[in-house]
């Protein structure tokens, strides 16, 4: 089941917008955790599986506790001292701050996750184009530079089984692995010239273009932005009406 499959790529680069930012206005744990909470509900209705949803976010399972570190560490004092050594002051406030961060962090990053996936380049290029207006050289560049770093995995794979096709071992794993880099730099420096004389052959970027394919809105688009709308709102009135929301600018105080 995936509720996104006839969704324009352009409204959900606008529902992210929609649901994360007024999440980076605050910097409490209620507010960051409801709005985790409904994306990790929402995902399998848009089509990512569990575990595909943790294959894809491992990093940000890293990325989140090292986010809450330095808050922790070095964050704004407040309550109870838990430890004190030079410029580290570890309090009560500094631990509920870190731990906001960590959680903001992921309540951020994993609607990305969710809303990109199944995401076709080209749809987006078209969308970026016809719906945003945005210039059409600057879109296309863009696009083809992501159909051609889809490709970097294949290259990568064929040159390991184009080496142990002709015997060469890989013993020395740096040295190995700093060889096959040289080569996809090198295989991809080649297609991007390619690609970019094919390009300027076909007149790319020296006027007005047609479209093969038009990109619009539907009600289904704006029924995605009013669900990511509702779900900030409801993440912001819930921690205002339990009394944790937290702004920045509060903290900062």
């Amino acid at each position: 089941m995936n509720l996104l499959s006839r969704v324009n790529p352009v409204t959900r680069i606008v529902g992210l917008a929609v649901m994360t930012t007024p999440i980076l206005f605050t910097l409490d744990t209620v507010t960051a955790a409801i709005s985790l909470a409904i994306t990790l509900a929402a995902a399998p209705l848009c089509g990512v599986v569990p575990s595909n949803l943790a294959r894809r976010a491992w990093p940000l399972l890293i990325a989140a506790p090292l986010a809450g570190i330095p808050m922790a560490l070095y964050g704004k004092s407040g309550g109870e001292t838990y430890f004190s050594w030079g410029l580290v002051n570890v309090t009560e406030l500094s631990l509920s701050l870190a731990v906001a961060v960590s959680v903001r962090v992921l309540a951020v990053a994993l609607p990305v996750v969710v809303l990109s996936k199944g995401v076709d380049p080209t749809d987006l290029g078209d969308g970026l184009i016809q719906v945003l207006r945005l210039p059409e050289r600057f879109v296309i560049g863009a696009v083809a530079a992501l159909r051609t770093l889809e490709l970097l995995r294949d290259d990568l794979a064929a040159m390991r089984l184009s080496r142990r096709a002709r015997g060469i071992n890989n013993a020395d794993r740096a040295r190995y692995w700093l060889s096959l880099a040289f080569g996809v730099l090198v295989m991809s420096l080649r297609r991007a010239g390619k690609l970019a004389t094919a390009m300027e052959a076909r007149g790319f970027g020296t006027g007005a273009r047609t479209h093969a394919r038009t990109s619009r809105l539907t009600g289904r688009d704006w029924l995605l932005v009013a669900a990511c709308a509702a779900a900030a709102a409801v993440s912001i009135g819930a921690s205002w009406w339990l009394g944790t929301l937290r702004p920045v600018w509060a903290v900062s105080l």
